[in-house]
């Protein structure tokens, strides 16, 4: 599983990761080009030693754009710790959403990111969606509360859908303790 590039905003705990066929400097360049055209061009990037972040593709890129380029030691992951502890987050988020045959795993990545990004950190108190937007995010759990308002199931009382809700929250509630621990 290739997930480059990958950033993790130290302030905000935004995280991004994009799938990739082949890492290539010329993707990552690309896929970096693009995050920028959502979030902003960062006024630092820090990346590993490899060749793909060393070159001079990446090097021009980041002069383009005014981006001062830091670099971890070289086998040190430590330098970096939060994106190697997010790449570990992530990849354990991805055994348990995706399909037993984990061929789907890059199409669940939104989906996990998404759900990353809406639960309040413990570091900042607010939800890294939040950090980056300024406003909270309408998620699943609106949506179903949005529907059951709007068209109530005749057959389930209101207590009956709380009591399912409950349950299914309690199903949910232990991976995302795992996760926020």
């Amino acid at each position: 599983m290739d997930t480059s590039p990958q950033s993790v905003n130290s302030s905000t705990h935004h995280r991004e990761a994009v799938p990739l066929c082949k890492a290539t400097t010329k993707a990552i360049a690309h896929m970096l080009f693009l995050l920028c055209s959502r979030v902003g061009i960062p006024a630092e990037i820090l990346t590993d030693q490899g060749t793909l972040f060393m070159s001079l593709l990446m090097a021009d890129l980041c002069r383009l754009l005014r981006v001062k380029q830091l670099h971890t030691t070289v086998y040190h992951p430590q330098t970096d710790g939060l994106v190697e502890r997010f790449n570990q987050t992530l990849k354990h988020m991805l055994r348990h959403a995706a399909a037993e045959d984990r061929c789907d795993w890059d199409q669940m990545l939104p989906y996990v990111l998404f759900g990353s990004r809406e639960v309040p950190q413990a570091s900042t108190g607010f939800t890294p969606f939040e950090l980056l937007f300024g406003r909270q995010p309408r998620g699943l759990l609106d949506v179903a509360r949005e529907a059951r308002e709007q068209q109530p199931v005749a057959h389930r009382s209101s207590i009956e859908h709380v009591c399912l809700m409950s349950e299914i929250i309690d199903r949910v509630m232990p991976l995302v303790r795992e996760h926020l621990s």
